[in-house]
């Protein structure tokens, strides 16, 4: 993409309409200039905090701890970026005053006591332990989720050219999207370049849209042409093609990486890294573990972390590529940098596709499409090669494996890699861990084995699951509470942009298991493809947006949990999660996000 900015103006023959999805773009434009002049005047003055404060409610024990005894408390103090007690009011400012007057340095600070609103509750900063924080930046410039139809969608791109003067007077800039959902279309079957190149505004444009579930491009045929030659095939990847042979403009999993783009430019990887993180701060995220992080988002982050404060934590899983040389011995983990907020020890392997496009491996054919099983994207060798390997480096490994055949195969590689070892010290996760057989269910526990989970996709894709899987092989997928059984840790995750970035939302999945869009009445009669007997309960949750994602980090010793010599990252909601209704956790606003004790969103 280009950085130069033209100021040309964008002429037509007629005048546009306003249509609903101009509008659409419009809105979405003038929500984000918006929300940024808000945040950034807001933040004048508000932003300001003591050194040493505490933070109370007068409601009582409201602030969660989520300490080993899950207690509750009263009051947090917070000294500099840390969390220095807790208790009562009266016991905390008792123990204030004695260490004032052992402490000279304290003893013209008077305790500053600010008090939650009425009804909110106080939990440790929330993290979300599977995402992708650019690819996040990069959906929101052309945003296609929820798009009805193929000719919606076609729509929503004309109408963001029409309104984007840069845009529309240079047909050679590459458009980028995302969000695209095929299995909530009425047509059966894919999209194509065809359908793009349709409308006389978008042809011999390039374009490129990303799928929902980030495991299939759909670019138009000038995009075709500037990725060309196309290899006959690919390894772990499908380019879908017509009876003639050629491209129709749909690129599966690892064929994904054929699509040719320009190279993202400093000012493109800041824009989209500040949307994530504006976004973030807004739903109570102090920390996110990006799940495949390239050597180009790798060093951009290490820029930021070297130029300024990050504003957010980022653990991130450097991205494995098999068609590489081994690099674990020669690179060496990052921890901790930049004051603790960036951290990048662990390496991300792909073992198979996503069950929405069609691409996890199964043991048994799709239920809908009989003509496969799904496929792996590398060899089984590839695994036992080189997961000891970076192991043995000092790298923690995550495995993407969703269909039952690819969990399979990863824990045998984990179970052959992991003998003799300390698993506590290396802590390997599996990502997503989808759709499992009872047996490995009990072996990942026993195997030490972290599940690395994504509430929010059961209920994604619970409208086209037992489509994919039938009526029996979908009870296996995401059994939450099969997986905590087997005494396997979990950690919870929302996989965003794949699914809403806001935490709130993937603990009303894990309690709930139903969709907002029907009612847990209509589930418990049977009305979902999903057992109801596979959900979290509250108290369960919180730990894993909070204590278990640190653990799954490596920083359990200092996040996680609001505990004396802890950082004081912290969220203040404005209801009780743990005791609302179901129905209403979703109406939970975030009044206030703090790293390190400073505020980052919102007003305290």
């Amino acid at each position: 993409m280009s950085d130069k900015n033209k100021s040309v103006a964008v002429t037509h023959a007629t005048p546009l309409k306003p249509t609903f999805k101009r509008l659409h773009i419009l809105l979405v434009v003038l929500v984000l200039s918006g929300f940024s002049t808000y945040v950034s005047l807001r933040s004048k003055t508000t932003l300001i905090l003591p050194k040493s404060y505490a933070v109370c409610s007068r409601e009582g024990a409201k602030i969660y701890t989520v300490d080993q005894n899950n207690s509750q408390t009263e009051c947090i103090v917070v000294h500099h970026k840390y969390i220095v007690d807790s208790g009562t009011l009266i016991d905390v400012k008792r123990r204030w005053r004695a260490q004032s007057l052992a402490q000279p340095d304290l003893r013209r600070s008077p305790l500053n006591v600010r008090y939650i609103p009425p009804g909110a509750i106080v939990v440790p900063g929330l993290s979300d332990s599977h995402a992708h924080i650019l690819e996040y930046g990069a959906a929101r410039e052309l945003p296609l989720e929820g798009t009805p139809t193929i000719e919606d969608t076609v729509g929503l791109i004309k109408d963001y050219i029409l309104s984007n003067p840069d845009v529309y007077n240079d047909t050679s800039k590459f458009i980028i999207g995302g969000g695209w959902d095929h299995t909530v279309w009425p047509t059966k079957g894919w999209p194509s370049s065809a359908d793009l190149d349709r409308d006389p505004i978008i042809r011999g444009r390039p374009i490129v849209l990303q799928s929902k579930d980030c495991h299939a491009l759909w670019v138009s045929s000038k995009a075709i042409e500037a990725s060309l030659p196309l290899p006959d095939a690919v390894d772990g990847g499908i380019v879908f093609r017509d009876d003639s042979g050629n491209p129709t403009g749909l690129f599966l999993d690892n064929a994904q990486e054929l699509v040719r783009q320009p190279p993202l430019t400093e000012r493109d990887l800041l824009k989209r890294f500040n949307v994530a993180v504006r976004d973030a701060h807004a739903v109570g995220l102090t920390s996110i573990h990006d799940a495949g992080l390239d050597p180009v988002s790798l060093a951009f982050f290490k820029r930021q972390a070297e130029e300024t404060t990050l504003p957010i934590r980022i653990y991130g899983m450097t991205y494995f590529d098999e068609t590489k040389d081994y690099w674990g011995d020669s690179m060496k983990p990052l921890i901790g940098a930049g004051d603790g907020r960036l951290s990048a020890r662990s390496v991300k392997i792909f073992a198979d596709g996503a069950l929405r496009t069609g691409g996890a491996a199964l043991y048994e054919p799709y239920d809908d499409n009989p003509s496969t099983n799904g496929f792996m994207r590398l060899a089984p060798e590839v695994l036992y090669n080189f997961i000891p390997k970076f192991l043995r480096d000092g790298w923690q490994v995550n495995v993407h494996a969703i269909g039952d055949r690819a969990n399979g195969i990863v824990l045998d590689a984990f179970e052959a890699s992991l003998k003799g070892v300390n698993v506590t010290a290396l802590r390997p996760r599996l990502e997503h861990a989808q759709l499992m057989t009872k047996a490995d269910m009990e072996r990942l526990g026993k195997l030490g084995v972290i599940a690395s989970v994504q509430p929010t996709h059961a209920i994604s894709d619970m409208w086209y699951a037992q489509d994919r899987l039938g009526p029996e092989r979908v009870k296996g997928l995401y059994a939450f509470r099969s997986l905590l059984a087997s005494g396997a840790r979990i950690t919870l995750g929302s996989d965003f942009p794949v699914e809403s970035m806001n935490p709130l939302s993937g603990f009303y999945a894990a309690i709930t298991r139903v969709s907002p869009e029907i009612t847990r009445n209509e589930a418990l009669r049977g009305n979902t493809s999903y057992p109801i007997n596979k959900i979290f309960y509250s108290r369960r949750s919180i730990p894993g947006m909070t204590i278990d994602p640190a653990y799954a980090s490596f920083t359990e010793s200092v996040l996680g949990s609001l505990e004396a010599g802890k950082r004081a990252d912290f969220v203040i909601l404005s209801q009780d999660i743990m005791t609302v209704p179901a129905a209403d956790i979703l109406s939970t606003t975030v009044l206030s996000t703090l790293i390190d004790g400073r505020l980052v969103y919102g007003a305290l």
